[in-house]
């Protein structure tokens, strides 16, 4: 599974790199985020175009992803400038139709890996489509604005109330990868990781994000690293992984009650 840490610090992308991490993620993405998000307990990012070519430049076994802005009419020179300055995947945040999933696919032309990160509910709406266009590597699902798109009070509900799995089986059939949202370090998070990451070996998912406390003071990036690694390479029978499942619903549903 792809491990993904967002930073655009030469000194911690340097040391996630050395870490294990797969990939580095310098997003860009602020149309519309600060909107969506600024009410909410959630990192909003300030990089810029020239830490693509900075994170590059101390990178030599992670790959370097992108999330850009939703598509508009400076795409192109967005596009163009990500893969120009080094970026292996390009991501494409909030898109709500075909036709801008087809935009991105043309203007990336191959020159990077494709990845989408569906979190609209218009997006869920058209996915049968959408997954049709090709050079699509990866679909991404990204709880955070899914679960408001939906009107949901708790990210993780996606995965209780089914869509997560039921997104992944249609994505998996198409034959392009798919992750969903992040996880916290192993016995962090209001959600246990363990239990997030059993869902992910159950759903067949390739990728997800380490959220934010993996950037924590005295935090060895190195250990929760290969923690995380440890678990996920654990045989699980599926009987463990179902086990799993009815229990990280039974905690989901305890902390939306909790929340109302």
């Amino acid at each position: 599974m792809n491990l993904v840490f967002i930073t655009n610090d030469l000194d911690q992308a340097a040391y996630a790199q050395n870490a294990g991490i797969d990939r580095i993620m310098v997003d860009l993405e602020v149309i519309g985020k600060y909107e969506r998000q600024g009410h909410l307990n959630t990192v909003i990012s300030n990089h810029s175009l020239e830490d693509v070519e900075c994170i590059r430049s101390v990178l030599s076994t992670s790959k370097l992803m992108v999330r850009i802005n939703p598509i508009n009419n400076q795409s192109k020179i967005e596009i163009d400038g990500v893969i120009k300055r080094g970026a292996n995947i390009v991501m494409l945040p909030m898109f709500k139709t075909f036709l801008e999933v087809e935009t991105f696919v043309q203007l990336v032309n191959r020159r990077a890996k494709v990845c989408l990160l569906l979190e609209t509910k218009e997006a869920v709406l058209v996915l049968d489509d959408i997954l049709s266009i090709k050079n699509i590597d990866e679909i991404h699902i990204g709880l955070n604005d899914l679960h408001l798109s939906m009107g949901l009070s708790f990210m993780f509900e996606l995965l209780s109330n089914g869509l997560i799995e039921e997104l992944s089986k249609k994505i998996i059939r198409a034959g392009i990868k798919f992750g969903f949202g992040g996880v916290a370090r192993l016995g962090g998070g209001n959600l246990d990781a363990s239990l997030i990451l059993s869902e992910h070996i159950r759903l067949n998912s390739s990728m997800v994000i380490l959220s934010r406390d993996f950037k924590e003071k005295n935090v060895d990036i190195k250990t929760e690293v290969a923690s995380i690694r440890e678990y996920l390479k654990t045989r699980k029978s599926m009987d463990t992984l179902l086990t799993n499942q009815r229990l990280t619903y039974e905690k989901i549903k305890t902390i939306v009650n909790n929340k109302q």
